[in-house]
């Protein structure tokens, strides 16, 4: 748990990271349309949208990390605007809000997509180029650093760049992981585009320990967000048969991005001394155990 000091608001409590932040953070108050899962006890404040933020005019706030937006890559490259919509409005929006607060920090997301995948020498740093014109959402998130460098002077805020965050979920997700765990599950036939491609896998909750020791920084600016370590799909797919028995075929499909992926974790690991707790079998395996657990009352899975 941090030790940082005053009040943090987390918008997104009901998502992917949010609910692991909260839950290793009790004092952490929630903020957003859906409440975090009910194993959560973190106070909650309901808001519709961030066009309803002067519910918090009266809030005493030191910190927020801002998690709304979607990740959902098919979904964004489907359609014009869903980036700016999801993406990239509602940052706009409360960036303006607090820029008329004194924060000591504001923390949001945006992707290691954004490095120049033509350019890359490995491990990939933090100064590396970027080419963000490859497709709908690797330009929202580009859109989001540009929003945050706008309201730099009234703002600190922490853009953490994500590599592959991956650990158990209830949730229709696009994520590998839980995805292919959730095709596992089932009685259908469990598969990947591709084994081939190496990137670097953060697990869950190594992800919210790192968030909140970069809370506690002075720095502003991007920080990648992995392990430092990469690992190929077909290893999480042998970890996986080596769980539950069932094989993942391989369709041996063209896929995008980088086939070969590594954060250089210097920068972080400079500011906080953050390492990583959890090897990539460790991760797997206990998100694997998990969400088995919830089979039952997630009845989607069985297809």
């Amino acid at each position: 748990m941090s030790n940082m000091s005053g009040k943090t608001l987390l918008f997104g409590g009901s998502g992917f990271l949010g609910p692991i932040i909260l839950e290793k953070n009790p004092n952490i108050v929630s903020v957003g349309r859906t409440s975090p899962p009910t194993y959560v006890g973190n106070r909650h404040i309901h808001i519709e949208s961030v066009d309803d933020l002067v519910v918090l005019d009266f809030e005493e706030i030191d910190n927020v990390i801002f998690l709304i937006g979607s990740s959902d890559h098919h979904y964004l490259n489907s359609s014009v605007t869903a980036g700016i919509d999801l993406n990239v409005y509602p940052l706009k929006k409360t960036l303006a809000y607090f820029s008329k607060r004194k924060l000591n920090k504001f923390i949001c997301f945006t992707s290691i997509l954004l490095y120049d995948v033509k350019k890359l020498t490995l491990p990939v740093s933090e100064k590396h180029a970027i080419f963000p014109y490859v497709n709908e959402y690797v330009f929202s998130k580009f859109l989001s650093e540009k929003i945050v460098e706008f309201y730099a002077d009234r703002v600190p805020t922490i853009i953490i760049r994500c590599s592959n965050i991956y650990g158990p979920t209830k949730l229709v997700r696009p994520d590998l992981v839980p995805t292919l765990i959730q095709k596992i599950l089932s009685p259908n036939e469990a598969s990947v585009w591709s084994k081939k491609p190496v990137r670097d896998f953060i697990y869950l909750e190594d992800a919210a320990d790192a968030i909140m020791l970069l809370m506690d920084t002075p720095y502003t600016g991007p920080v990648n967000l992995g392990t430092g370590t990469s690992s190929s799909i077909g290893q999480i797919a042998e970890i996986l048969q080596n769980c539950s028995g069932k094989q993942t075929i391989d369709l041996d499909v063209n896929v995008s991005g980088p086939m070969n992926f590594c954060c250089d974790m210097s920068l972080l690991k400079r500011l906080t001394g953050w390492k990583p707790k959890y090897t990539i079998e460790q991760g797997i395996e206990k998100t694997y155990y998990r969400m088995k657990g919830w089979a039952d009352e997630c009845k989607w899975w069985l297809g």
